[in-house]
């Protein structure tokens, strides 16, 4: 008697139990199936690679959303070029980062570099003044004696991110309280910190494959774009409204040549060789993760401060919708991250795309 509930119990836990594991057993090999297909299906073909190029400008932004420096050179450091972003100002008390954004002027804030002292100098306008600036001096290369002394650590946030910073004391920048409107503080990351700003979106170590950092860029450490690319839009600018801006208005760090009767062809750029013109045999390699996608800042003249209402966005949302992650914004210049890091990159140095995709897609992660 025993023996026949316990057939039957076994009877009723198979019939229960079966189609449960049928369908799980159905629904991984069908995944495997997918994948393999996946895996081993032909590649997009997105053409041959192009002719080498030249680097024709190097642009550092020493303070995010401030003006920028264009140098002969400059040194690649795993967050990107030496002093390219590696100050922010931020609202007090909340060290919530300052954007141009949402002031315009912050363009007319002018970081200067001296090499003889290693001292990077900040001006602006003075409100209310036709003559009078606000400046302060700072190391450019600040020892972490000189922080511990000078600074105090802080949480900063860019975007979602919270980061530890070094902070400036209230009376080096309570000049610039009247230039914002608000209290402010000056805070800046070492590219070397103990506590480094991971990078997301297409950055993250699972995208990527390794892990990366940067200071205070909002995504990538350097940008590249191309001077047949800024070209072919002001050609659309002129027959538009007869304007012409300069690439500097889009920020990037390094702006090659291009070919001028392919402009845009770096939406398929993957990797990237750079080889230097100055020591022998000197390279590196930068990953292409995604492109650029753009808001308005480029609406901004860098040198008055004053934002267009219409344009480059206009144009730029006609014909430069083209990533399928990011629809509802242009893109203009692609994000990069560097493999290596101490190599000096000069103008005029070989640029050479080593690899082309089809599959670039924006990764949300701001």
């Amino acid at each position: 008697m025993a023996s026949s509930s316990t057939t039957q119990g076994a009877i009723v836990l198979s019939v229960f139990f079966l189609p449960i594991l049928t369908y799980f057993l159905y629904i991984r090999l069908t995944t495997q199936a997918q994948s393999k297909s996946l895996n081993t299906k032909p590649q997009r073909d997105v053409g041959p690679l192009p002719a080498p190029t030249k680097i024709t400008q190097l642009l550092i932004h020493p303070i995010k959303s401030c003006h920028g420096i264009s140098v002969p050179s400059a040194k690649l450091l795993p967050t990107g070029l030496d002093l390219d972003r590696q100050w922010m100002w931020v609202s007090y008390p909340d060290y919530k980062f300052l954007t141009i954004r949402n002031l315009s002027k912050m363009t007319l804030i002018r970081p200067t570099y001296d090499s003889s002292t290693d001292t990077l100098t900040i001006t602006a306008p003075a409100p209310n003044s036709m003559d009078e600036k606000l400046q302060f001096s700072i190391p450019a290369h600040p020892s972490a004696s000189w922080l511990a002394s000078n600074t105090s650590l802080v949480d900063a946030t860019v975007w979602s991110a919270v980061t530890p910073a070094h902070c400036y004391s209230a009376e080096l920048t309570n000049q610039f309280n009247d230039f914002f409107g608000r209290e402010v503080r000056l805070v800046y990351k070492s590219p070397y910190s103990d506590v480094p700003r991971p990078l997301v979106s297409n950055g993250a170590p699972k995208v990527l494959g390794r892990n990366a950092s940067t200071c205070f860029p909002d995504l990538m450490p350097i940008l590249v774009g191309t001077e047949a690319s800024i070209d072919e839009l002001n050609t659309r600018l002129q027959a538009a409204e007869g304007l012409t801006i300069p690439v500097t208005r889009f920020r990037p760090n390094i702006l090659v040549k291009g070919d001028a009767t392919k402009p845009w062809d770096e939406d398929r750029w993957k990797t990237l060789r750079i080889t230097s013109s100055a020591e022998k045999d000197g390279e590196l390699v930068l990953d292409i993760t995604q492109r650029c996608a753009r808001c308005q800042v480029p609406n901004v003249d860098t040198e008055s401060g004053e934002k267009n209402p219409r344009q480059p966005w206009d144009t730029l949302m006609k014909y430069r919708r083209i990533d399928e992650g990011i629809t509802f914004k242009p893109c203009f210049g692609m994000l990069c991250v560097p493999r290596g890091e101490g190599m000096e990159i000069r103008v005029g140095d070989t640029l050479e795309v080593t690899e082309v995709t089809g599959d670039h897609r924006y990764l949300a992660g701001m």
